[in-house]
């Protein structure tokens, strides 16, 4: 499933033309240039995903299955047991996917996570926060993603509001109505991006992500720097939550907090990472790993050779507030002169509806992004605030939509 283009379009350009699709959708204009042929179906329906597949495999000799998207890591594994290529059970995913049967399988495994505790009422939320050692706690659904219904909570009285947003976010899951309550993981947030290989997991590189404010868990941006001595240390505890899970294929996204007790497991995502993550990856490394991840889907071992050595960063724009997007606005001809530029992408077009922190989460509100290549993180953050600085959007909100309308 291609997804936004303007996210995982890089997912599809590795492999050009080398692709064949099934979504609920056909291709856009963007995508088609790296689909070779495509058929509908409702992802969420094995048979009909399997029909589909069967219907492709007429057509063309099939090497592999993968998916890049969150939602579709389930049917994608019982798709590709139907069709032979190596890949992960899909109680794997169904592992990867649910936050506390990864919990359990860390606790077994001895990988440093978080404590975290299921409850299906208020009253069991207030009890699971003391069994956590009191506030501050993490209150999320237990199946879902992009921060929906992930809410910071360190007072009693925030207790109610932060559970129905929770339960609000759970309620949308196809995998899991669970909510948890869990250990506040204090530190910076990192994320290391593994490959495995028939069961031999390699860290290829790790990613320091900022956040904005709580009580939200917003990613506003995230950077990659070749040889960052933190992989040395946050590296080996990805590998050992990816391996406990039981992956086997593919490549990983698992993010961790860098607590005072040292780096502990946040979560396992079993696909490549989204914001860009990728192509920092690979301006800083050289390393593709869109391309790995398709290698390792066609039983071709992946070849993570670095061949470049420098840093890049990705800012992430948002509103200041909620509101219609009236104009928006990049600076003309500000890219000229500026080779460490790789990307300045608008995400939003007059006219969109953009709200902050709906459910818990704004990845919905994004202005745009830009992505900034630098021989070191610290230049490159500057340079990414001087990028981002040249991106701005209008919004019309509360009384100033009703006077337009």
């Amino acid at each position: 499933m291609p997804g936004d283009f303007s996210y995982r379009g890089l997912c599809l350009q590795p492999v050009a033309s080398a692709y064949v699709v099934i979504d609920s959708v056909p291709p856009t204009p963007e995508h088609a240039p790296y689909v070779a042929d495509f058929e509908i179906a409702d992802p969420y329906d094995e048979q009909s995903l399997l029909a589909a597949s069967r219907a492709l495999a007429e057509r063309h000799a099939l090497a592999g299955v993968m998916t890049w998207a969150e939602w579709m890591l389930v049917p994608t594994a019982r798709l590709a047991g139907h069709l032979g290529p190596p890949s992960n059970a899909p109680g794997v995913m169904l592992a990867c996917r649910n936050k506390a049967t990864s919990r359990t399988v860390f606790a077994r495994a001895g990988v440093p996570s978080a404590v975290s505790m299921k409850a299906a009422s208020l009253l069991e939320a207030g009890l699971a926060t003391d069994a956590a050692g009191g506030f501050p706690v993490v209150i999320k659904p237990a199946a879902y993603a992009a921060s929906v219904g992930v809410i910071h909570v360190d007072r009693g009285e925030d207790l109610p509001g932060a559970f129905e947003c929770a339960c609000a976010g759970a309620a949308r899951s196809r995998e899991s109505p669970e909510v948890l309550v869990e250990e506040y993981l204090d530190g910076d947030e990192v994320s290391v991006e593994t490959v495995t290989f028939a069961g031999t997991s390699i860290s290829v590189a790790v990613t320091r992500t900022s956040l904005g404010s709580l009580p939200h868990f917003e990613e506003t941006g995230h950077a990659v720097a070749a040889g960052d001595p933190l992989l040395a240390e946050a590296g080996p505890v990805a590998v050992a939550a990816v391996r406990a899970l039981g992956v086997e294929y593919g490549v990983c996204h698992t993010e961790l907090r860098l607590t005072t007790c040292g780096p502990r497991v946040v979560e396992v995502n079993a696909r490549l990472a989204g914001d860009m993550i990728g192509r920092l990856v690979e301006l800083a490394t050289g390393v593709r790993l869109a391309r790995a991840a398709a290698d390792i889907a066609c039983r071709r071992a992946p070849d993570l050779t670095p061949t470049r050595h420098q840093a890049a960063v990705v800012r992430i724009r948002y509103p200041e507030t909620s509101g219609t997007v009236t104009a928006r606005h990049l600076t003309r001809g500000f890219a000229a002169g500026t080779p460490w530029l790789d990307r300045a992408t608008r995400l939003c077009r007059e006219g969109d509806r953009l709200a902050l922190n709906t459910d818990g989460s704004s990845f919905t509100a994004r202005v745009g992004l830009v992505v900034v290549t630098a021989p070191t993180a610290a230049l490159a953050a500057q340079c990414a605030e001087r990028a981002l600085g040249h991106m701005t959007v209008d919004i019309a909100s509360g009384a100033e939509e009703q006077i337009a309308a």
